[in-house]
């Protein structure tokens, strides 16, 4: 730190005096040169292409939050901080750059850190900014107001995490910030700036040299020559191949590439889902109807920017189809990743190929021969014949209309909103609304689909709608289950207050998974998993001047999604189902220890 900066720091915090008398020639004369740490921290997000922040206003960072929206930031205030991180990850995932989540200290510190470890664990670039204590007092343990050692604590939880304790370090912080969140495997990341370091006040020419435009900040990194060849040698060796689409591809922003190499080689494909509309679900190297089928019987898979987690059925002692290596021959896997760690963490990769996205793929449609011979016939004829089964009975079960409604019916209205409208964005999230809505609602374009990703957390809902509506501008559709809703529904109020363009869609059957479970010990009180009977939560939007909306049936949920997105309203429907619909944990039963339930 220079002397001029120093003895300005020092004047700020009361390290010395300031000779001139508050109010004098020199003292007004001294302030239009100097500039404070509220001020930077603005102009530095803002020199590096930040332009929106989702937060929870309070001390100390209330005047932080209302000197941004004075500076042209736009500033959306949630209810609560685990929303408002959730949305600053979202909007990291949409756009590339990191979504910046705005907190109090502490408390609110903590609710941002779910939404941090989240992003973290989801490759979501998203940086928490937290007002905190001062070090002496909290290294002192001496009671400040909300202390707490938050930066020790976002360190397991983060990519990286900073502390800026000087005015002169806020650009090298929020640099340093941006770059770790965006480069390599992108990443939550923790960023900690004290009380004391806001009205800190310094030379205005040496506060603007002090800050950073960060440049590349997501260098490409190019994959080895001999790794793509080994790759496509493999490929080209496989009598059953498949490819794997992550969100990790979708996250890439590669979607010509990918689509070109998918129909150039001809191989069949899945989408995990938030890859779903890279190329369309309706397209016909899609295997997601077959997917039991082919998850087990292909001999070499491709993973592109997917990771063999419990997503796919991977993990200790676990297989596709329930088959052990033996019974089915040992497949062998191409992973493209940018993460060389990411690699042989479940199963052997046979070919990995370490780079971004974008430039592997690049560099295999480069060294992929152009005759290349398309997978045997009799491979794509069993996929296409398990494909047209499986169609044909999802259809039967769409055709019904039950009353009440069930998934299935309520569900095949979605699809049909969401095939008329393929700009809109479709949030998801619940045990079987989540699964169910999966395998029924088809989607056309990429990074339209925002959904629980890697953890199944609940409670996304409602930030990722704000941030979809916020940062991409288009018509949201929110699907969420009675209990998942449960955890951000409060931010409806967000939604009216900013006048956003969000139809949320309640599968209410009146519990978690099930509406009908009873009290295991006969008591009076109901079952830890049955909600208040017949709850209206249209009312909820109604209270907020949004509209709200109880619909029973199929045509009563189409007419009022269909006036939804006619009025861009915001609008809640609350579409009862049967409250017999419904299996324990969706699909993913098995994780559930249970042996015994009683319904």
């Amino acid at each position: 730190m220079n002397e001029t900066a120093s003895v300005a720091v020092k004047a700020a915090t009361g390290a010395v005096a300031a000779t001139p008398k508050t109010g004098s020639v020199a003292e007004a004369d001294r302030q239009t040169h100097e500039i404070d740490g509220f001020q930077l921290v603005i102009d530095a997000l803002k020199l590096n292409g930040i332009e929106t922040i989702f937060g929870v206003p309070g001390i100390p960072i209330t005047d932080l939050a209302r000197k941004m929206q004075g500076a042209g930031l736009r500033v959306i205030s949630f209810r609560h901080e685990q929303n408002a991180g959730y949305a600053a990850s979202i909007a990291g995932f949409m756009t590339g750059k990191p979504g910046i989540c705005l907190t109090v200290s502490a408390p609110g510190f903590l609710n941002g850190l779910t939404a941090l470890a989240n992003a973290t664990t989801n490759c979501f670039p998203m940086i928490l900014i937290s007002g905190s204590s001062e070090r002496e007092i909290v290294d002192l343990q001496q009671g400040d107001y909300e202390e707490m050692d938050q930066l020790a604590i976002a360190r397991p939880h983060a990519k990286a995490a900073f502390r800026v304790l000087h005015a002169e370090d806020i650009g090298v912080g929020v640099a340093r910030a941006i770059r770790a969140a965006v480069s390599g495997r992108p990443g939550g990341v923790y960023l900690d700036l004290p009380a004391k370091l806001f009205p800190q006040s310094i030379d205005a020419a040496i506060g603007k040299n002090s800050l950073i435009e960060v440049v590349d900040p997501a260098p490409r990194q190019i994959p080895a020559p001999d790794a793509v060849q080994r790759a496509l040698d493999l490929l080209a060796s496989a009598k059953r191949p498949l490819i794997i689409l992550g969100k990790g591809a979708a996250y890439a922003q590669a979607d010509a590439d990918i689509r070109t190499l998918v129909e150039k080689t001809g191989i069949p494909y899945l989408p995990m889902s938030m890859a779903k509309g890279l190329l369309p679900d309706t397209h016909e190297q899609c295997a997601s109807a077959a997917r039991s089928y082919v998850l087990p019987e292909a001999d070499v898979v491709m993973l592109i920017g997917a990771r063999l987690n419990w997503l796919l059925s991977q993990g200790k002692g676990k297989t596709w189809g329930g088959k052990s290596a033996k019974a089915w021959g040992g497949q062998k896997f191409v992973q493209i990743d940018i993460s060389p760690q990411e690699a042989d963490s479940n199963v052997r990769i046979d070919a990995p190929v370490v780079g971004d996205i974008g430039s592997c793929v690049a560099a295999m449609l480069g060294a992929l021969a152009s005759s290349g011979s398309k997978p045997p016939a009799e491979w794509l004829d069993a996929i296409r014949e398990r494909k047209t089964r499986n169609v044909a009975k999802m259809a039967e079960s769409l055709a019904k209309n039950p009353t009440p409604m069930n998934y299935h019916s309520a569900l095949n209205v979605v699809r049909d909103i969401v095939k008329a409208n393929p700009d809109a964005f479709l949030v998801n999230e619940g045990a079987n609304a989540l699964d169910h809505t999966r395998a029924i609602v088809d989607m056309y374009k990429p990074r339209k689909r925002l959904d629980v990703g890697t953890w199944g957390v609940m409670g996304i809902g409602m930030g990722y709608s704000i941030a979809a509506a916020v940062v991409g501008g288009e018509q949201v559709i929110a699907v969420e289950g009675d209990s998942a809703f449960g955890f951000s529904g409060m931010e409806v109020e967000t939604i009216c207050r900013y006048d956003l363009p969000v139809c949320v869609v309640v599968l209410n059957n009146n519990g978690v998974y099930r509406g009908d479970e009873v009290n295991f010990g006969g008591g009076d009180d109901p079952s830890p998993l049955v909600f208040v009977k017949g709850a209206r939560y249209e009312k909820l939007m109604e209270a907020f001047g949004g509209v709200g909306v109880l619909a029973r049936t199929p045509a009563e949920l189409r007419a009022a999604m269909d006036e939804a997105i006619r009025s861009r309203k915001p609008t809640l429907i609350n579409a009862v189902i049967d409250e017999k619909a419904g299996t324990e944990s969706g699909r993913i039963t098995s994780l559930n220890p249970a042996a015994t339930k009683k319904h």
